[in-house]
C-alpha cells in the first residue's frame, strides 16, 4: 500500500496482510491511516533507516489502536555494489530486543540475486526471525518484476526442506 486513498481497494479485497514498503516506511499519515484498521500490517524497513526509526513507524501504527505489527528486515543500502542491498542479519535480535513484534527477513529483497536467498534464509532461521519472505516464480526469467531475486518453485521447494530440519534444531516449526 502506498497511498492512503487505495485503502478501499485493499479492505475490498479482504486482504490478510497490508505491506508498507520500505520507501513508504515514514510516511506517517499513511501509518497512521493502517493504525485505524483492522488488519495487520507488513512495515518493511526504508533502506536507510535505523532499527530505532523503524519501530518508532511502527509506533505510529499502534498508536492509532492496530497492534498487529510485523517488522521486516529487508536489508539496507551500503557501499557494496555486488548485490542489491545489505541483509542486517544482526537486526533481529536487537529488534527482539528492542520490541514484542514479530520480525521476518526477506532475503529475495536483500540481495537481489536468487542464488544468495536460500543461505541468507538459512541465516535468518539460525539468528531467530519469526519468518520469511520469498519471491516465487514459475519463470523467473519471464517475470515482470524482480525476476532476478526469485526463486522457482522446485527451488523453494528444495530451501524448504533445508530449512525443515534447522528448525526443528532450534525448537520451532514450520508453519
Amino acid at each position: 500500500l502506498m497511498n492512503n486513498e487505495h485503502i478501499p481497494l485493499f479492505l475490498d479485497a479482504k486482504v490478510d496482510m497490508i505491506q508498507i514498503g520500505a520507501r513508504n516506511m515514514q510516511n506517517f499519515e499513511l501509518l497512521k491511516a493502517v493504525g485505524k484498521l483492522n488488519v495487520p500490517v507488513l512495515l518493511k524497513r526504508g533502506l536507510s533507516s535505523t532499527l530505532e526509526e523503524l519501530v518508532m513507524s511502527a509506533e505510529y501504527i499502534m498508536a492509532e489502536g492496530n497492534p498487529n505489527v510485523v517488522l521486516c528486515e529487508r536489508g539496507i543500502r551500503t557501499f557494496e555494489t555486488s548485490m542489491r542491498n545489505t541483509l542486517d542479519i544482526s537486526a533481529v535480535p536487537m529488534l527482539k530486543k528492542m520490541t514484542h513484534l514479530p520480525v521476518v527477513i526477506d532475503p529475495s529483497h536483500a540481495a537481489g540475486i536468487a542464488f544468495m536467498v536460500p543461505a541468507l534464509a538459512q541465516a535468518a532461521v539460525a539468528v531467530g526471525a519469526d519468518g520469511l519472505m520469498i519471491e516465487t516464480h514459475n519463470d523467473p526469467a519471464k517475470a515482470k518484476s524482480d525476476g532476478a531475486q526469485s526463486l522457482t518453485p522446485d527451488q523453494f521447494d528444495d530451501l524448504m526442506s533445508i530449512i525443515k530440519p534447522e528448525l526443528e534444531f532450534f525448537g520451532k516449526k514450520l508453519n
